[in-house]
């Protein structure tokens, strides 16, 4: 209950800024006023107030994840985002609505999740005697729990948001292009992360009945799990590279631009198949400081580097995957060296 009252302080908090600074950020990110700015702001109108629905879901997700029941979460997001699939190609095409349309889209699917989360909450709450209150010790020790989490997923979304901003400062083509590649990436790291959340899971009841040894087992199964499921999905990128850009475009220059970075896309997954595997067995064993340390470094010495330098010596698309990547590949070197020693399982085991 109280990560919900949190989800929904923080999603209004969120959605308020962006209704005011939509202008200001979107002009920043694409070099000035112009169509790309113009378009970004109205989108962004639209989406914002979708975050306390959003949060509202990952909380749903997170504390069903707690008790390891993962099939009502999956059923609520898949009911959203459907919702969302349906609506897109009827309100951007044929109601005419453009860009705005996709928002409108993504609005209605994600207040179908947090509804579907939010009837569970009340059946939950239901036959217990949990207030349905806002507890303010509890929403404290949430916020210093997951400070570190919430400072690596910021870290991380600034780096994405300056990449992109380079990007649209190159050409429009190739700012269609990366968006393409990002939104495929997005997808297939939700997809590997679906081993992060079993590793998460299992290494944590390991660990909580003081088993290490089982802990251990588990991560190296699950590495195997996406090293394979990451080769599988680099091979099916590669194959499917003469057809599968043109299903989000038909414009030639975006699709030259989307060739040059496909070879980015696919050979990075087999690393974060690894790499997401095993951020997920520390998460499971607590070790959230370690790996927010380790995305603070990598997104400060690889990522954003490499992605302002691409913009300042005019490499555009190909030198901001290429920062991407060692962002990717600095992580993999980090966290396999911690899984391979025994600091994640100390305080853990600790009797």
């Amino acid at each position: 209950m109280q990560a919900t009252w949190l989800a929904v302080a923080l999603g209004v908090l969120l959605a308020a800024l962006f209704q005011v600074l939509a202008g200001p950020l979107t002009r920043l990110m694409a070099g000035g006023p112009g169509p790309v700015a113009e378009a970004a702001e109205q989108w962004l109108r639209v989406a914002s107030p979708g975050l306390p629905l959003l949060l509202v879901a990952l909380a749903g997700n997170g504390w069903l994840r707690g008790v390891q029941e993962l099939r009502r979460p999956m059923v609520f997001v898949l009911a959203g985002s459907l919702v969302s699939l349906a609506l897109c190609p009827l309100l951007v095409h044929t109601a005419g609505l453009g860009l705005v349309g996709s928002a409108v889209a993504n609005l209605a699917g994600q207040a179908v999740s947090a509804a579907l989360f939010v009837r569970t909450l009340a059946g939950e709450l239901a036959g217990s005697d949990v207030s349905w209150r806002p507890r303010p010790p509890a929403l404290r020790a949430q916020l210093v729990l997951g400070r570190d989490l919430l400072l690596r997923a910021a870290v991380l979304q600034v780096a994405f948001a300056v990449a992109a901003a380079v990007v649209a400062r190159s050409s429009t083509a190739q700012l269609g292009a990366h968006q393409v590649a990002l939104q495929l990436w997005l997808f297939l790291a939700l997809v590997l992360d679906a081993y992060a959340i079993a590793a998460q899971t299992l290494v944590g009841t390991a660990l909580g009945a003081r088993r290490p040894d089982e802990a251990r087992h588990t991560a190296v199964r699950v590495v195997r799990w996406g090293l394979g499921t990451g080769v599988v999905v680099a091979v099916g990128l590669l194959a499917l590279r003469p057809v599968l850009p043109g299903v989000f475009t038909d414009d030639p220059a975006v699709l030259a631009q989307a060739g040059v970075v496909w070879w980015f896309l696919a050979l990075m997954q087999p690393l974060a198949g690894v790499v997401f595997a095993l951020d997920g067995v520390l998460m499971g064993a607590g070790d959230v400081a370690y790996l927010r340390t380790v995305t603070l470094g990598a997104a400060l010495l690889g990522f954003l580097p490499l992605s302002l330098l691409s913009g300042w010596l005019g490499w555009g698309l190909p030198g901001v995957w290429t920062g991407l990547t060692l962002f990717i590949v600095l992580r993999l070197v980090a966290v396999g060296q911690r899984v391979r020693g025994s600091a994640w399982l100390g305080e853990s085991v600790t009797p």
